[in-house]
C-alpha cells in the first residue's frame, strides 16, 4: 500500500507542477495584459483532483489518519482554481485578477500542504 500511495504523492506533485509551471510561463504575459490559461494549467488541476481524491480514500484505507479539515481546504481551493481555468481556458487574454488568484490559490496550496501539520 505505501508504495501506491508513493505513486500518487508523485502523481499529485506533477499536477501542482504543471499547474504552476504554467502559470509561472506566463507571469511576463500577464504584465503585458496578455497571459492566457494554457492546457498544461487545466491538466494539472485536473490530475491534483483526481490524485488528491485517491490519496485521501488510500490513507484512509490505509488505517492512516487524515486531517479532514486540511484536506477540505485544500479541495475548496483547488476547485476554485479549476473553476478560473475550465471557464476562462479558451479565452485569448484573461484578467490579470483572475490570472493573478490562480497563481496565488495555487502557492497557498502547496504551503497549506506542506506547512500545516
Amino acid at each position: 500500500m505505501d508504495v501506491l500511495i508513493n505513486v500518487f504523492v508523485a502523481l499529485h506533485i506533477i499536477g501542482i507542477a504543471s499547474l504552476l509551471g504554467g502559470f509561472l510561463t506566463q507571469m511576463k504575459a500577464m504584465g503585458a495584459g496578455t497571459a492566457r490559461f494554457t492546457p498544461a494549467m487545466l491538466h494539472g488541476a485536473l490530475t491534483m483532483l483526481v490524485t488528491g481524491v485517491a490519496l485521501v480514500g488510500l490513507n484512509q484505507a490505509d488505517d492512516q489518519a487524515v486531517n479532514n479539515i486540511k484536506i477540505g481546504v485544500k479541495l475548496a481551493l483547488l476547485v476554485v482554481i479549476l473553476a478560473l481555468v475550465y471557464v476562462k481556458r479558451d479565452e485569448e487574454k484573461v484578467e490579470k485578477g483572475a490570472f493573478a488568484a490562480v497563481g496565488g490559490l495555487t502557492v497557498a496550496n502547496i504551503f497549506i500542504a506542506t506547512l500545516w501539520t
